[in-house]
């Protein structure tokens, strides 16, 4: 990845990549998910709730990590022997819960020691091809990265290796310890368990996915990039089958864990990440959507920018270039444009005139602002925190409010407009 970031870490849709193989493990409903990590353990922050984290000390290879996986299960008595044991990739994100039970069924069918995922690739370059016994069964996975490493007629071979794979867990056990070395590191590569498990005498099966993008791993921004293409494309058909339109998904961006309502429109241009939830019958036009809530019928944009902690209650108006962060908007509220709106309360009904501004922080902390129930705010208001308009309250525009405006009062504070006459006349005069 060429970066000082894991790549597990990096973001794909919203998630960090290691999030997502282990999301799909827990909806297979593994009985136990286990992540393995450097001793860093840089990717403990990402994990969803209930994966477990075992530390590899060494960097000695995929054979080592799972290795690492085994002995901690071991140590604290987790491993059950009558369960498939299944290895998946951490920069494998696309893997489903689906074929993640496909592999299941299929390693529990064949009566195998090990079951490897394979799929056909119309261009296998790099990576290992699975060769097959007459019968079907897995010989033995031949690595290409090298001169030497395979025949002609292994390289010609389209089904590869995927690096996911399920295991008779005692036999992977006593086929572990007896993994070499392949180079100056000091690697361990799992592949190579198969081999040792056939020269066993015991079967190794393959299980083939059709669908290659679902097993497709990343190794560098530019596979990051494809993949997040995929992901996106799946995201966007979910919530259009789901009764959401989206005008142009190619110049949408929607992260994995938002949740939109039926009718709900997304206009061109527009991005909505995090874990942003919108009602139904909404309207978003070409704006940012960050950590907020949307209730039914709220209309946001063109141009706005909703910032985490945003809630917009049912029918309110976020217009052209209005931003909002951390305020509870209510219902049928309307700030139409050119706004700035932080930590604030406004209650139904009320209208925020443009450039309506809430002056939070002081320069030391952030303070609030409460806005009542069917206030009119006049243009260029600007509501110095902490402040409270009560409910029916008007401000004049062009003020800065500094002190509290009772209910259904108007609150004014600006000098008082003085003209001066024959001012151009005698501004004309001056450059003679």
């Amino acid at each position: 990845m060429r970066s000082q970031v894991p790549k597990g870490l990096h973001p794909l849709c919203g998630r960090p990549l290691i999030t997502w193989p282990a999301l799909a493990a827990q909806q297979a409903a593994a009985g136990t998910v286990l992540v393995v990590d450097s001793p860093l353990r840089a990717l403990a922050p990402a994990l969803p709730e209930g994966v477990r984290m075992a530390v590899q000390d060494e960097a000695d290879g995929t054979g080592g990590a799972v290795a690492a996986g085994i002995a901690m299960l071991d140590a604290e008595g987790g491993l059950d022997e009558s369960e498939p044991l299944l290895v998946l990739n951490g920069d494998v994100p696309l893997v489903s819960a689906e074929v993640i039970d496909e592999l299941i069924e299929a390693h529990r069918a064949s009566g195998a020691a090990a079951t490897v995922v394979s799929t056909m690739l119309a261009d296998p370059r790099g990576y290992g091809r699975v060769v097959r016994d007459p019968g079907g069964l897995v010989q033995r996975v031949v690595e290409t990265k090298r001169e030497g490493d395979a025949t002609d007629a292994e390289r010609e071979i389209r089904e590869v290796n995927t690096g996911i794979f399920a295991f008779a867990p005692r036999a992977l056990r006593e086929a572990l310890p007896r993994l070499g070395t392949r180079n100056a590191q000091g690697e361990r590569y799992l592949p190579e368990v198969l081999a040792l498990l056939r020269g066993d005498g015991a079967p190794v099966a393959a299980h083939l996915i059709e669908d290659e993008r679902l097993v497709l791993g990343v190794n560098d921004r530019a596979e990051l990039a494809r993949v997040r293409r995929i992901a996106q494309d799946a995201i966007h058909e979910r919530h259009m089958r789901a009764g959401v339109t989206i005008v142009d998904p190619a110049a949408t961006v929607i992260d994995a864990d938002v949740e939109i309502g039926e009718d709900t429109v997304i206009e061109p241009f527009t991005s909505i990440r995090g874990a942003t939830s919108i009602g139904s019958g909404c309207t978003v036009r070409q704006s940012y959507l960050i950590d907020c809530a949307l209730e039914d019928g709220v209309t946001v944009g063109p141009f706005a920018y909703l910032r985490p902690g945003t809630v917009l209650r049912h029918g309110a108006k976020v217009g052209t270039f209005v931003e909002v962060k951390g305020s509870d908007i209510g219902a049928g509220t309307k700030i139409p444009h050119l706004s700035y709106i932080g930590d604030a309360d406004v209650g139904e009904q009320s209208n925020l005139g443009a450039a309506t501004i809430t002056a939070n922080y002081d320069g030391f902390d952030k303070h609030r602002t409460k806005v009542g129930d069917r206030v009119r705010t006049g243009v260029d208001t600007t509501l110095v925190a902490p402040v409270e308009l009560g409910d029916d309250a008007y401000t004049g525009a062009g003020s800065v409010i500094t002190d509290d405006v009772p209910e259904g009062a108007l609150g004014i504070a600006r000098e008082q407009q003085s003209n001066v006459e024959g001012y151009s006349e005698r501004r004309a005069q001056s450059r003679r």
